[in-house]
């Protein structure tokens, strides 16, 4: 079964984290045939050098897409996935690393499942290396525990998502919004009644960039939640209750002290890294085996 991957870039991504995520999608155990990656703007020499490289490298593979100004993720994606060729859509960040068997494990569920739409799984987060890992956000498997958490909290980690292309442009694509983007179309596939699933596996080292949380609770970030669940509330997704309690704790988060953020990122909303580094050695054995 053939997949597209859909990835974006922007001129302030780190080259070295750029070649690193793309490679981990080129490494995959099942490799694509058409890796789609957005360039949202104009990029800096050294990122151009890079994708430039993949592409003597894959020749036929990677499909860049350039825009000429930077547009934001969610209309760059958008115009992305016009381009993707199959009808699976692997999604990935351009500085984030997926495990070698991220999308075999993901083609296995759609082939198993034909009315499967969207699937995701865990993340293991880390900062300057995937040997050390600070924290798991884990997601609910099942579709009906999907739908309930998505009422107040993003139900998928969004580089972990595989989805079929034609139910994605079915409910509108992605919408152009500073932050939220993902969120935003995982609600209206839910209130479409798409079938959603995660796995309960460990499927891409996701970068934390910046200490105590402030990539997650910027004002960007916090406006982006807000409208999301204002858009919840209003089709009748969620009720007035879940979207004062979710808010409220977003806007607690969002108000908190940097150490009092990460405190309640990494020890409350996620999975600490002691409780996941004896069940990860084997992940990270076969990524390093694959460098």
């Amino acid at each position: 079964m053939n997949y597209s991957v859909l990835m974006s870039v922007y001129a302030k991504e780190e080259p070295v984290y750029f070649d690193e995520a793309i490679r981990s999608m080129l490494n995959q155990t099942v490799r694509t045939d058409d890796f789609v990656i957005v360039c949202d703007g104009v990029l800096t020499d050294e990122l151009d050098a890079v994708l430039k490289r993949h592409l003597l490298m894959h020749p036929g593979i990677i499909h860049p897409v350039y825009l000429p100004e930077n547009i934001g993720t969610g209309a760059a994606l958008n115009i992305g996935i016009t381009h993707c060729r199959n009808e699976l859509v692997a999604k990935m960040d351009s500085d984030d690393i997926s495990i070698p068997t991220r999308c075999e494990q993901q083609l296995e569920e759609f082939v198993a499942d034909e009315k499967l739409t969207v699937l995701g799984g865990n993340i293991i987060e880390f900062t300057d290396s995937t040997s050390n890992p600070i924290s798991r956000r884990l997601v609910p498997c099942d579709n009906s525990g999907i739908r309930r958490y998505a009422r107040r909290r993003q139900p998928f980690n969004n580089m972990t998502v595989m989805y079929k292309k034609s139910a994605v442009l079915e409910v509108g694509g992605y919408k152009k919004m500073t932050r939220g983007e993902d969120y935003d179309l995982y609600i209206r596939l839910l209130l479409k009644d798409f079938y959603c699933r995660n796995i309960n596996e460990n499927l891409v080292y996701a970068r934390i960039k910046d200490k105590g949380g402030d990539r997650r609770t910027s004002l960007a970030t916090y406006r982006g939640f807000i409208k999301t669940r204002w858009y919840a509330l209003q089709t009748g997704y969620s009720n007035l209750w879940d979207f004062i309690v979710a808010c409220s704790a977003q806007t607690a988060v969002f108000l908190a002290p940097n150490f009092l953020q990460e405190y309640i990122y990494r020890r409350i909303l996620h999975k600490p890294a002691e409780e996941l580094l004896s069940n990860n050695n084997k992940q990270q054995d076969n990524y390093l085996s694959m460098r």
